[in-house]
């Protein structure tokens, strides 16, 4: 087998020397993350993810207290390229992932699209500078990369790279919501929704709600809390919102949303007889609406999918604003294929910068082809979550 990392190492050792010599106008420094000045800047022109927006960095940094690191790529001394990382402990290693972790899906950092159209990006300087500043960090990891990014394709993936364990799904909203019930067995959906619409009235009657305000913020976010609490616990697995800076930073992120028209990022909640039953968090693109999570609450109307019916308003209203895309991010579920047509293959590069780092590099290669072979074989995801649940003490009866 040939490993990625020593082919980017042996590639770029000799790459680095000859760009320099080239043209010598290509420069990378690191600092740290608590003055983000330099890098709004560029994403001013830049093309980031809605995880590598100067919102969502600075609302992480200011909640988490990271080791935050921002690496800014200049050329002919204008910043044209730069990753915000966090620096974590991983055992013996130090590794520097994109910043906000497993928070972060769909990633395509800040990079002037008239750079990348020049062809000239290099990742070595990048490297060299985190080598040269941050001796302790072992290895770069960049993972769940979007192979494009509103046209422009992802200079990363000129790097040797290997799949996501979890591929991304959406649908595509061209030519309406009619026409998309059309291709989507619209009858049935329709059906469902009047169906729900009776029970959820019954119920002491419903209302679809876009938080305005902060205290609405955080009603629907604490709620949300609330909610996958109960399912990671069913489902036997640790809850990735469970530190409180974590909960700190998404109140931050969409309460300083509010100010924006509109706002990059968006909490919406179905509300059934008072109470709160399904809350989705996304966010808003030029083209498309993402939803970065979502979550129903475990009482007497789950039978009645509140999530399913909070989806369909929430296709239903970006068909409305014109929008091409709604996109489920991350992870392959029955839920997201009833609508989906679109699927996105993200990608991981592991860049080591000691030799130790070189051994966790590799192990992280494997790691992920063998979640991917677990996710994508049926048979060994379904018996992997059985007893994912028997190990946590879940003794309810497996999901289809």
């Amino acid at each position: 087998m040939v490993d990625a990392t020593m082919t980017f190492r042996n590639r770029h050792a000799k790459a680095a020397g000859a760009a320099a010599a080239a043209s010598g106008n290509m420069r990378a420094s690191v600092s740290t993350a608590d003055d983000l000045s330099t890098y709004a800047e560029l994403c001013r022109t830049a093309r980031p993810a809605p995880p590598q927006s100067p919102a969502w960095i600075a609302a992480w940094v200011a909640e988490t207290g990271t080791d935050g690191i921002i690496v800014t790529l200049k050329a002919g001394g204008r910043p044209v390229y730069a990753l915000a990382l966090d620096v974590e402990k991983s055992g013996p290693f130090r590794v520097a992932r994109l910043m906000s972790g497993r928070h972060a899906n769909g990633n395509f950092p800040a990079a002037d699209p008239e750079f990348l159209a020049s062809g000239g990006f290099d990742f070595a300087p990048i490297a060299a500078a985190v080598r040269s500043a941050r001796p302790d960090i072992d290895v770069i990891a960049l993972e769940r990369l979007l192979p494009e990014f509103d046209g422009v394709a992802n200079p990363l993936a000129t790097l040797p790279h290997f799949p996501s364990p979890n591929i991304a799904l959406a649908v595509d909203l061209e030519g309406g919501f009619d026409q998309l019930l059309a291709r989507v067995s619209g009858k049935r959906k329709r059906k469902k929704h009047r169906s729900q619409t009776r029970k959820f009235e019954m119920a002491g009657g419903f209302r679809r709600i876009e938080a305005k305000t902060p205290a609405e913020v955080a009603t629907m976010l604490e709620a949300f809390f609330a909610m996958k609490e109960w399912r990671f616990g069913l489902m036997g697995v640790s809850n990735v919102f469970a530190d409180p800076e974590v909960k700190a930073f998404f109140h931050r992120l969409f309460a300083d949303a509010l100010a924006e028209t509109p706002p990059p990022f968006v909490l919406h909640a179905l509300e059934v007889g008072g109470k709160l039953r399904a809350v989705t968090g996304s966010s808003l693109m030029r083209n498309r609406l993402v939803c970065e999570f979502g979550a129903i609450a475990d009482d007497e109307l789950a039978h009645a999918s509140p999530g399913d019916f909070l989806f369909f308003d929430n296709i239903e209203e970006a068909c409305r604003r014109g929008l091409e895309v709604y996109d489920f991010s991350v992870g392959d579920e029955p839920y997201k294929r009833l609508w989906c047509n679109l699927e996105t293959q993200h990608f991981d590069v592991t860049i080591p910068l000691t030799a130790k780092g070189r051994a966790l590099a590799w192990q992280m290669r494997l790691t992920a082809r063998l979640k991917a072979f677990v996710k994508n074989s049926p048979t060994v995801w379904k018996l992997t979550k059985l007893l994912r649940k028997r190990t946590a003490g879940v003794t309810l009866p497996t999901e289809d």
